[in-house]
């Protein structure tokens, strides 16, 4: 009999709580959730790229303040939308998130039919950008844009790129044709070091790319930096000008590394996630790491990220329908 009543007045203390609402509660639930299993973190490019690296310093930090499993999965290809895909299609549980680039807003209008929609993920964290940059071989004697440009031969201005579709390739063509009204010639290469090697050589007159990509080069002067193209300039290399101050005001492009997660993920714990990655992309000793590797630390709660994307978004969409690319 004892426990019978014990039982019987366990269920109704039960059905009180639930009356009230504290069992139902998403917020308490979610605050009482033990970590939930590993966490996955899904990157669009090879190991050892920028996004890469930038996943791995803030996924150390996230599986040290949380107590999770955390995992960098590498899942290169088609521009990053393999990886970008597999998110969209994981479940909303937070315990699946997209670390991509630029490349997300690029191929929205870059790619013809890629199957998805890359609108559809939500943005947690945008925790670093860089520059894009417009450097010459040390030895090419001119010394701004307008007398690289007035220097080249019949005006084709040649610049070379790590690939097809970049954001470097995107913002340099859509410069010298659209801003300066030039004719402009683009050199492919299959990355960012072969497209180094080619200025050094002086096998290119000017490639285009991150800051990331070649910060130390262009900080030794072994590659001479014309413009930076961002609001000012970097502390990295502190002798390059902006587009503003080079005489091209309102010219600006960056590279990013941001955190991404599946369609359908509830808000608060989209929310959660951005402040834990925000909280660590503040810390100063990741701040000095993202900074040695050419990144500028971003930070910003869940709607600055959101309103980042937006602009991203029409950004790259003007630039890629400017110049008509497409990939089918």
């Amino acid at each position: 009999m004892t426990r019978v009543r014990t039982t019987h007045r366990r269920n109704a203390l039960h059905g009180a709580l639930a009356a009230l609402g504290f069992l139902a509660a998403p917020g308490l639930a979610h605050a009482q959730a033990p970590a939930a299993g590993p966490l996955t973190l899904l990157v669009g490019f090879a190991a050892g790229g920028s996004a890469d690296s930038i996943a791995r310093i803030v996924g150390a930090r996230l599986g040290e303040k949380t107590g999770r499993n955390v995992v960098v999965e590498n899942r290169p290809g088609a521009g990053a939308n393999i990886a970008a895909k597999a998110v969209i299609a994981a479940a909303p549980d937070g315990n699946t998130l997209l670390v991509t680039t630029a490349a997300l807003p690029i191929n929205e209008t870059l790619y013809r039919n890629k199957g998805f929609s890359a609108q559809t993920l939500m943005p947690i964290s945008i925790v670093a950008t860089t520059p894009e940059v417009f450097a010459l071989n040390k030895n090419d004697k001119a010394k701004t844009i307008a007398e690289f440009v007035a220097n080249a031969k019949d005006q084709e201005v040649l610049f070379g790129t790590a690939g097809i579709g970049t954001g470097s390739h995107i913002a340099g063509e859509y410069f010298f044709k659209f801003v300066l009204k030039a004719n402009p010639k683009h050199i492919p290469f299959r990355g960012g070091p072969d497209a180094t090697n080619a200025l050094l050589g002086g096998h290119i007159p000017m490639v285009i790319s991150s800051l990331s990509g070649f910060a130390a080069q262009v900080a030794s002067g072994d590659i001479r930096g014309l413009a930076i193209a961002s609001d000012k300039r970097n502390d990295v290399v502190k002798d390059v000008p902006t587009f503003a101050e080079a005489g091209y005001p309102g010219f600006t492009s960056l590279s990013w590394v941001g955190f991404f997660a599946p369609p359908a993920t509830p808000k608060g714990l989209v929310g959660d996630l951005n402040k834990q990655i925000d909280a660590i992309a503040s810390e100063p000793a990741v701040q000095a790491k993202l900074r040695s590797i050419g990144f500028d630390p971003m930070s910003g709660d869940l709607a600055a990220a959101e309103a980042f994307m937006t602009k991203e978004y029409a950004q790259w969409k003007k630039m890629v329908e400017a110049l008509e690319l497409r990939v089918e």
